[in-house]
């Protein structure tokens, strides 16, 4: 390795490897990106109109000087896009002078990050709930003004989704995951590990996260999940006519399941299906049913209509009781399960009087390929599972800055990106898209990106993508009507 200087005094490291070229590190301002395509995703944000919404809601008292809300808010989506998992890694794009000149913006240094996290929390707040958490160990912490106004801009990219591409039906699926973190001030699971627990609410059709709350991981999964289902049901357009609800065990309140079966303040009644808690009487009524049904796809499982009617609330004069859906799994001859049983049941309680039992019950294992796959999204391939701080106010606001993200990329692969690309995972994203190499230059008083290649051969063209957005901005700026929650 050699190092000399050059008239103008850079200095300049070269290196010799196994590979017949030198490598030569110049130091100095760089004139190309190699993360071009990450401007589209700042693009299609701004033409959704995202930086006057962040102007409006997101209100910090403190935060780093130099820097508008929205700046660090589009660098940390342009992080989570790029591959970034962790706030340190803001110094990445930092050093990327030629992106920064194409989203006209510096991007923040790790340390201003953070500083930035640490001022969604309200000492207030955060001193109030401290002492109900002594009291209440799985009490769920409120959120502070800002981080509900960033709330409101996730459901902000909600309605956008919706302007751009119209559905009529909303299948909401809920659930809550465990995040592992081996910070001290996370609680213990009910895994025996120390973590959180946050839970969202997923409109599968739009593959838009409609509501999130990040919590403790010693708060019981079915802690509050109606408040958390109304949130989602509030997050809705209008134009949604038709609202379908999934859940497991968690989801098993009847409090949850009679306000879903209601309709309410011009809110349409949900159909739901959710796993139903294997009581003792349940088990005995599954125990004694006789009428199995063989699934055709599993010869291992089959499902029968279960005769039974709890004594909860959801229970009133004049209602139709609900349905039970038992299933049975039964491992192959020979075998047992780990505990030495022969047979495992499990159950499914839906209002939905009309459809065939297995269809309902398929319909309801479908949510694995929705909200559980969002889950591993938001954990492995964003940045959710890796928190930044002890902070309690400063990880939720990660965890809804990764939420986001998840949501503008679901606007840009549905309605932006070419076809095959729909349901395309961030990682597939870096390779074809945001991972394109351009050499910035300035020309005639205008910032010119140039992308060197064969037309024929470019697996994605940026110049199309950019055209799509300017046709959607149009529609993304038109007045919207209230929700349908609301």
């Amino acid at each position: 390795m050699g190092c000399s200087s050059q008239k103008d005094e850079k200095k300049v490291k070269r290196a010799y490897g196994l590979l017949p070229f030198v490598l030569e590190e110049v130091e100095g301002e760089g004139t190309v990106t190699p993360r071009a395509g990450l401007a589209t995703v700042a693009e299609a944000a701004r033409a959704m109109g995202l930086p006057e919404v962040v102007e409006r809601e997101v209100r910090l008292k403190s935060r780093e000087r130099g820097y508008s809300e929205w700046e660090f808010i589009e660098s940390f989506v342009l992080l989570l896009c790029g591959g970034g998992d962790c706030v340190d890694d803001l110094g990445v794009l930092r050093s990327d002078s030629a992106l920064s000149k194409l989203v006209g913006h510096e991007f923040p240094s790790a340390s201003a990050g953070k500083k930035f996290l640490y001022a969604f929390e309200d000492p207030l707040l955060a001193g109030e709930d401290a002492k109900q958490r002594e009291l209440f160990p799985s009490y769920v912490w409120r959120e502070s003004a800002a981080l509900g106004g960033l709330g409101r801009v996730c459901k902000h990219v909600v309605r956008q989704a919706h302007k751009s591409r119209p559905e009529q039906v909303a299948t909401l699926d809920q659930d809550a995951t465990i995040m592992e973190s081996s910070k001290r001030a996370a609680a213990m699971t009910y895994q025996g590990r120390r973590g959180y627990q946050p839970m969202i609410v997923l409109w599968a059709e739009q593959d838009v996260v409609v509501a999130d709350e990040f919590r403790d991981g010693n708060v019981p999964p079915g802690s509050g999940v109606l408040r958390v289902a109304r949130a989602g049901y509030e997050a809705l357009p209008a134009g949604v006519d038709r609202v379908y609800y999934r859940g497991d065990s968690a989801s098993y309140c009847h409090e949850l399941l009679n306000w879903l079966r209601e309709e309410q303040d011009g809110r349409p009644r949900a159909t739901f299906a959710v796993s139903a808690d294997m009581s003792p009487e349940l088990r005995a009524v599954a125990l004694a049913t006789e009428d199995w049904h063989s699934d055709p796809e599993d010869p291992c499982r089959s499902w029968a209509e279960l005769d039974f009617v709890p004594s909860g609330p959801s229970v009133k004069k004049g209602r139709k009781p609900d349905r039970y859906l038992g299933i049975r799994i039964r491992p192959r001859q020979g075998e047992l399960f780990r505990d030495g049983s022969e047979e495992k049941y499990f159950a499914v309680v839906t209002n939905d009087l009309e459809r065939g039992g297995l269809e309902i019950i398929n319909w309801h294992r479908q949510r694995a390929g929705t909200v559980e796959h969002t889950h591993d999204v938001l954990k492995n391939e964003l940045g959710a599972g890796v928190l930044p701080s002890e902070r309690f106010a400063a990880n939720a606001a990660w965890f809804r800055l990764n939420v986001l993200t998840y949501n503008i990329l679901s606007v840009l692969r549905r309605n932006v990106l070419p076809g095959e690309l729909e349901r395309a995972r961030p990682k597939r994203l870096r390779f074809l898209v945001f991972s394109i190499a351009a050499r910035v230059v300035s020309h005639a008083r205008r910032i010119v990106a140039r992308v060197v290649g064969h037309f024929e051969e470019l697996g994605v063209r940026l110049t199309q993508i950019r055209q799509r957005l300017m046709k959607l901005r149009r529609a993304w700026r038109r007045k919207e009507p209230s929700p349908a929650g609301t």
